[in-house]
């Protein structure tokens, strides 16, 4: 059937699109017939009803796609509570079970993990959980000559052979692919691009997958018709605003509901940008084919088709977005990071004003939008979450790192602050970080705010002051500024915004018999506190918690450095006293004198010989692994190859994005 459209009915049609929105009803609609001054279209009626059928359709279709991303919260919302349910109750049976067995046991002492940790130590003839040779730098752990291998009174309560029906459950098929899942895939060759876990994977193209349908259902692909994708594509760009900056934004109930806090979400952010980006690279080459294929042939010139207003305006947010991204990749940010944070804030702005103004319904989206972007940064950022500090400035040992820190005053949150989060006042939890501005340093850093993971124990609730640390590599820019200034001084006022964190891998070690933390360089500042927080009384006080584990908790900590020097990052007393309190500590020699050590290695020999002595081969391992890429491949696929086999093993890798 033709469906060629003259040329007044195609202006007819652009100008229709420009008002009519998803209550729009029909194509007889008085906007479409007033569309032309002097009446309704003249040409090809049937070309045209197709086309503004297709302007139409898409502007109802495209609403369901908000559905659809509200529907998949609430799955990702259930799924989160409904575990955290499923762990209560296993902690309430379990304690349940443990307060019924022992009403017919004889009376005995149960002691926390660190007491019957020392109580094996002694029947060992050791004064800690490991051998002073593990905490001086050995490259493997203890042999299994070294593991107190007792049972204790609460191995009765569970028969053998159940625990042998359990493990061989967990041989199944279902074993393979979840390991599958958890799988880290090489980095791309030649660009050198770390891949994220094949779950991530496939939850960031299904993702992709749904946009792509969006954008291509039910629209002709056919010249006339041209002006029906570009519209679509527009309409995509711009329905994805409000989620964009959503993702973006630090402080959000998307990490109370699903238990993902940004940084776990920035995968998304990232990659949503990039779907936008071509989006708007489609949008715009569809429009530059509306003017070659249908209004060019009329004699509609180029310079006048891009400086008309609306296409001038759409140009303009066009480059302005994909600037945003251009500065955003990896490359540029390494470089030059405080421009790639400037432009990002700046841009974006001027971005959300020119598609507001380019077309009305973009309004609705771009306010939005706005609104989740300003609450964030003034609402939250600049005040509820702000704190202004004096703090202790110190180069240390290595020359190359500066240690800040800072007592910190806390307070109960109360009223308003309860609903929407407090400052550091208010306390932090183990692996959250803080975004630090230091104006002091010259004017350009005023407004810039650099993230870093608190590297101290994380207070308790009853304490009324707090010690807190943070650990800074001087590379270039702000850190180098920073260097320089803590050589000439020893105090310096900081701004924090924070903090800012999911409590994943906590929750994840504390529901573990085996608790494994590896931390390569810096990493330590996430791995420290975390085997502090396992270890702390307060993390055990719930009887719910102590009872529901039968057996002391072992745990291992691992730090890689590059240099010996780096070790005074946290210091020898430091680690033994974390030694001393039943925590394995492992200190490879540095990977400058020996070369990177084979974590991997490491990991799965201490878990082998933890797991068959003290839990019959069915223990609950949880691993928690901060560093390089290389690192954090290594150590998720060791325990890719451990689900494999059948193991009960969860990974976690601390890292800011892909």
């Amino acid at each position: 059937m033709d469906i060629a459209i003259s040329t007044p009915g195609l202006r007819a049609a652009l100008r229709f699109s420009l008002t009519a929105n998803w209550q729009t009803s029909s194509v007889d609609d008085p906007l479409l017939i007033n569309a032309i001054d002097g009446g309704p279209p003249q040409g090809n009626s049937s070309g045209l009803k197709k086309l503004v059928e297709g302007i139409l359709y898409s502007r109802r279709f495209v609403l369901s796609y908000h559905v659809v991303i509200v529907g998949l919260l609430v799955v990702f919302s259930t799924v989160h509570w409904a575990g955290k349910l499923r762990r209560w109750r296993r902690r309430a049976n379990s304690a349940r079970r443990m307060h019924d067995s022992q009403s017919k046991l004889p009376v005995k002492h149960f002691s926390l993990p660190d007491e019957d940790a020392q109580e094996a130590n002694d029947r060992n003839g050791d004064t800690s959980s490991s051998s002073s040779s593990t905490l001086q730098g050995t490259g493997m752990p203890p042999s299994a000559g070294q593991v107190d291998n007792g049972d204790t009174e609460e191995s009765t309560l569970l028969p053998k052979q159940h625990l042998i029906k359990k493990r061989r459950r967990r041989l199944h098929t279902l074993s393979h692919i979840y390991a599958w899942l958890n799988y880290q895939p090489r980095p791309i060759p030649v660009i050198n691009k770390p891949l994220p876990s094949n779950v991530t994977t496939m939850a960031v193209l299904g993702f992709i997958g749904l946009n792509v349908f969006y954008v291509f259902y039910r629209v002709p692909l056919s010249i006339p018709m041209l002006f029906v994708f570009a519209d679509r594509t527009s309409l995509m760009f711009v329905a994805n605003l409000p989620l964009l900056y959503l993702l973006a934004a630090k402080n959000q109930p998307v990490r109370m509901l699903t238990g993902y806090s940004y940084e776990s979400l920035n995968i998304l952010h990232r990659r949503l940008g990039e779907v936008m980006c071509l989006l708007a690279l489609l949008h715009s080459a569809g429009m530059l084919g509306v003017w070659y294929t249908l209004l060019r042939p009329t004699g509609f010139t180029l310079a006048r088709f891009i400086f008309s207003k609306i296409i001038l305006l759409g140009v303009g947010a066009f480059i302005a977005y994909e600037v945003i991204y251009v500065t955003s990749l990896g490359s540029f940010r390494q470089r030059w990071y405080e421009l790639f944070l400037g432009l990002h804030i700046f841009l974006q702005v001027v971005a959300l004003v020119l598609v507001w103004f380019h077309h009305s319904n973009s309004r609705v989206y771009v306010g939005i939008a706005l609104a989740i972007f300003l609450v964030d940064r003034l609402v939250y950022r600049m005040s509820i979450k702000n704190k202004t500090l004096r703090a202790s400035i110190e180069v240390l040992d290595d020359e190359e790192t500066v240690a800040l820190s800072m007592a910190v005053p806390l307070s109960e949150n109360k009223g308003f602050r309860t609903f929407c989060g407090s400052n550091i006042t208010s306390g932090w939890k183990s692996t959250e970080h803080v975004f630090l501005t230091v104006p002091s340093l010259a004017r350009k850093h005023l407004f810039q705010a650099h993230p870093f993971t608190i590297s101290s124990q994380a207070p308790a609730s009853s304490d009324t002051e707090a010690s807190m640390d943070l650990i800074v590599r001087a590379q270039d820019g702000f850190s180098a500024d920073l260097m320089r200034y803590a050589k000439g001084h020893k105090s310096v006022a900081v701004r924090l915004d924070g903090p800012y964190g999911s409590q994943t891998a906590v929750d994840l070690l504390r529901s573990s018999d085996i608790a494994v933390v590896i931390a390569g360089g810096s990493g330590i500042a996430v791995a420290w506190p975390l085997a502090w927080s396992l270890l702390d009384a307060r993390s055990v006080n719930d009887l719910e918690r102590r009872a529901a584990r039968s057996r002391p908790q072992k745990i291992l900590l691992v730090w890689v450095v590059h240099k010996r020097s780096h070790f005074s990052w946290i210091g020898k007393d430091k680690l033994e006293a974390l030694q001393a309190k039943g925590v394995e500590v492992l200190l490879p020699e540095p990977t400058a004198e020996k070369g990177r050590p084979d974590v991997g290695s490491i990991i799965e020999t201490w878990l082998n010989l933890r797991d068959p002595v003290h839990y019959d081969g069915i223990a609950k391992m949880g691993v928690v692994c901060s560093g390089p890429d290389d690192m954090n491949r290594a150590v998720r696929n060791t325990c890719s190859s451990l689900m494999a086999q059948g193991r009960d093993i969860s990974v976690e890798i601390e890292k800011f994005g892909w």
